[in-house]
């Protein structure tokens, strides 16, 4: 469950004054009219996910876990983002069982790729390329890398260890995987890669990463219903960060008290990033994990320039948790903890750090979420897309398209023929 509380932000009294624009919005996106329209099909994907594409994707997952070392997860942007900050903030960062996650194709880096390559050497590892169209570079030419490693180690079994999440019929991917015999999963048509989390394009990896995908549907499918209503507070969000931006409070900082929530922030930088950032417009999304970052960039947000305000995701329960011990004599004057969980300094620090900053004048969204499982993460992933697809209607962008990210593509193609 998510509670938004926005008792620390500014411009609320705001709000009423925009019922009508709010309305509209909901139409354009429950009636599939707005901008972009044909790219709003996650907003029910899941009533139609079929219970034997469920069953295929946990079966196959099963069998990867059972016999597999590593699984590479190759994508770039929404192909790996969703996947990758969903099985980080369920699995933590430090592996639980038997089967790795390494994620390539989401960058050109000769250490990092080089690294990978050496370490994958001899592992029993089967590959997820995730690419609609197939011949995006980062992740076209990791392929190139990985598909010879899987057909070493597995022989005439190795098309059983490539699966292939892509364009239903079009692009270079799919008739590759047809041809050779590879298991296919489907993106589809009216889903953009940021929003894609909840297709297979998330499911398949978070499965093969023992996360129970059931629950996180189950999560989506309750958060439909939830903001299915014209007055929600996803689009009391999406509102709040649309009045900041238009009295110049043009940054806005994605905050977590939890390192395993990094990816989330990852994210949801793409996600707001890609859909509101057009015709000069749309907030800054940036990112900070306290209390690590109140060493490095507290300062700033305590007394620097004022451009920014703070959403910060708060747990209200944790998965983990360990109480403090004692120190012989005392030595850092802490021994009045002994015994506290740490998540009791944790909250205070974020108590803290809240009221600290509303003194410095700065403006605090805060997102609660009851507890971090599959259930309440899919209810997550869903709440901040609908939010973000509210933010971009209210500036009047598309919020499914990047004109922008094929710019670099158009050029970086010419010059490699070049």
């Amino acid at each position: 469950m998510i509670k938004l509380d926005l008792s620390r932000a500014f411009y609320q009294e705001k709000m009423a004054s925009y019922d009508s624009r709010i309305k509209e919005i909901h139409e354009m996106i429950t009636k599939k009219t707005g901008l972009g329209n044909d790219f709003l099909g996650w907003t029910d994907y899941v009533n139609s996910l079929d219970d034997n594409l469920v069953n295929k994707i946990q079966t196959l997952a099963n069998k990867v876990r059972k016999e597999c070392d590593v699984l590479v997860v190759i994508g770039i942007g929404g192909s790996y983002l969703g996947a990758r900050a969903a099985i980080d903030a369920i699995n933590g960062l430090y592996k639980k069982d038997k089967l790795e996650i390494i994620y390539l194709g989401n960058t050109l880096s000769p250490y990092y790729v080089s690294q990978v390559m050496e370490y994958l050497k001899d592992k029993k590892l089967a590959v997820n390329v995730v690419s609609k169209s197939g011949t995006t570079i980062e992740p076209a030419i990791a392929f190139r890398f990985v598909k010879p490693l899987v057909e070493k180690v597995w022989k005439e079994r190795a098309n059983e260890f490539i699966f292939a999440t892509t364009d239903k019929q079009k692009g270079a991917l799919k008739p590759l995987a047809d041809n050779k015999g590879y298991t296919t999963f489907v993106i589809p048509d009216d889903v953009g890669g940021r929003y894609s989390v909840i297709t297979p394009v998330g499911l398949f990896p978070m499965a093969c990463a023992g996360l129970d995908i059931k629950s996180f549907i189950n999560g989506v499918k309750h958060a439909m219903v939830t903001y299915s209503k014209e007055n929600n507070i996803a689009y009391q969000y999406a509102l709040s960060r649309y009045l900041h931006f238009i009295n110049n409070k043009n940054v806005e900082f994605f905050i977590n008290y939890e390192p395993h929530l990094n990816m989330i922030n990852e994210w949801l930088k793409q996600l707001f990033g890609e859909s509101e950032g057009k015709q000069n417009q749309g907030l800054l999304p940036a990112s900070l994990c306290f209390t690590t970052d109140l060493h490095s960039m507290g300062q700033f947000c305590q007394e620097g320039h004022d451009v920014f305000f703070e959403t910060t995701i708060r747990l209200q329960n944790y998965q983990n948790d360990i109480a403090i011990p004692a120190m012989e004599n005392d030595a850092d004057n802490l021994n009045y903890l002994v015994n506290k969980k740490i998540s009791y300094v944790n909250d205070i620090a974020i108590d803290s750090t809240i009221k600290a900053h509303c003194l410095g004048n700065r403006s605090n969204i805060v997102i609660e979420l009851d507890k971090l499982d599959e259930y309440n993460l899919g209810e997550l992933f869903y709440f901040f897309m609908i939010s973000c697809a509210c933010s971009a209607y209210l500036l009047n962008v598309n919020p499914f398209n990047q004109p922008g990210v094929e710019v670099y593509k158009k050029e970086m193609k010419d010059l490699l023929k070049k």
